[in-house]
C-alpha cells in the first residue's frame, strides 16, 4: 500500500512541471504518507482499550497522590482561617 502512494507520489510530482496544481496534490499527499508512516495516531487518543486502561489508571494514581498533598495544605489552611477569624 505505501509503495503505490510512494508511485503516486512521484506521478504526482512529475505531472507538477505540467500544471502546479499537481504539485499541492503532491505535497497533501506527502503529508498523508509521513503520517501513516509515523502511526498517525493523535495524543490523547488511545488505539484500543488496554491503553486506554493503562492511561486512567496512571491519571488515578497521579490524582489520588497529589489530592492526599493538597489535602494536608488544605487542613493547614482551615486551622489557619479558623484561629484568625476565631
Amino acid at each position: 500500500m505505501t509503495l503505490v502512494l510512494f508511485v503516486l507520489f512521484g506521478a504526482l510530482f512529475g505531472l507538477g512541471f505540467l500544471n502546479p496544481l499537481w504539485w499541492v496534490t503532491a505535497a497533501l499527499l506527502a503529508f498523508v504518507l509521513v503520517r501513516s508512516v509515523r502511526g498517525g495516531r493523535g495524543r490523547g487518543r488511545p488505539s484500543d482499550y488496554g491503553e486506554y486502561r493503562a492511561r486512567r489508571d496512571r491519571e488515578s494514581r497521579w490524582e489520588r497522590r497529589y489530592r492526599r498533598q493538597r489535602r494536608g495544605r488544605w487542613m493547614r489552611q482551615e486551622r489557619h482561617d479558623h484561629y484568625q477569624h476565631g
